[in-house]
């Protein structure tokens, strides 16, 4: 048992890539503090992010979204569902101190969950990790009462373990997270579209594919949020980066027809119906309609 509890109370270790690239210390002074009131950490902690990110919000008008009486504090749905009504993508981060420390040098304020006492007996916690100095080998935290509160690496990583390491950063639509790769980023920013609509995702959208020009169902979404904002233009030209950058994206192939066919480009309407046709899956019998369609069409 002692050797397991001395295992789990170890300084984590920064990966080398990341000891060259980050600073020795770093600090977010901007963030505004707001002390956790008994049960309070979650709205507490929102508040502190959203603030940081340019939205007014009060911690009294977060209570009623995220804190759940019945459990005397806020879980981890409402938390990230409330960051998406007021406009801001919630981004969860990897579980390492690398993403974390990433994330505060990129300028973005990190969420953390910690539990404060045993496994079997949790206490659930919401901090605002503000800086780190990997000299002293602290962490710099809004927590509880206490702002700027400086925790070891050791004593942090071994409360934050305990709630899987769990930690999200709040964004503006059009500001990505430092660390991460193209998927997780493209199911976030789908989940704040759903929630906000396709207007307030584009510049999300945007910045996903200027990031990552190959993902293809990035290019794709974002033709369809153009589309659905009624730019048509916009929408085709995602269709097509979509299909460049996955020939055997149908989905696609079908969208781009579709939007060819509207505008009267019956040649490259039935180019790209033919390309989707000839792909197996769900959207075939799809596009084998909407060419035989054309085809009857133009005669």
């Amino acid at each position: 048992m002692m050797l397991v509890m001395a295992g789990c109370a170890s300084t984590p270790r920064l990966a080398e890539s990341t000891q060259r690239h980050l600073p020795q210390q770093t600090l977010l002074e901007d963030v505004p503090f707001h002390g956790q009131r008994d049960y309070q950490c979650g709205p507490a902690s929102l508040a502190m992010v959203l603030n940081a990110s340019g939205v007014p919000v009060t911690v009294d008008t977060l209570i009623p979204q995220v804190f759940l009486p019945g459990r005397d504090g806020s879980v981890q749905p409402e938390m990230l569902g409330t960051v998406r009504r007021q406009g801001r993508i919630p981004f969860r981060i990897d579980g390492t101190l690398d993403a974390l420390l990433t994330e505060i040098d990129a300028g973005h304020p990190v969420v953390v969950m910690q539990n404060l006492s045993l496994p079997a007996w949790p206490v659930w916690h919401y901090a605002v990790a503000i800086g780190f100095d990997r000299d002293e080998k602290t962490l710099t935290l809004h927590s509880g009462m206490e702002p700027a509160r400086l925790e070891s690496f050791k004593r942090f990583d071994a409360t934050w373990a305990r709630s899987d390491r769990w930690a999200f950063i709040a964004l503006p639509p059009g500001e990505l997270p430092a660390t991460g790769d193209g998927q997780d980023a493209l199911d976030t920013i789908a989940d704040f579209e759903r929630a906000q609509g396709a207007q307030a995702s584009l510049p999300a959208w945007e910045a996903l594919v200027e990031r990552h020009p190959r993902l293809a169902m990035g290019h794709f979404a974002l033709g369809n949020a153009r589309h659905a904002v009624g730019d048509a233009d916009g929408a085709l030209n995602a269709f097509a980066d979509a299909v460049q950058a996955a020939p055997d994206l149908a989905v696609a192939w079908l969208n781009l027809g579709l939007l060819h066919r509207e505008r009267g480009d019956t040649g490259e309407a039935r180019v790209a119906f033919e390309r989707a046709a000839a792909l197996p899956g769900p959207w075939q019998d799809r596009a084998q309609e909407a060419l035989a369609d054309l085809i009857r069409q133009i005669g």
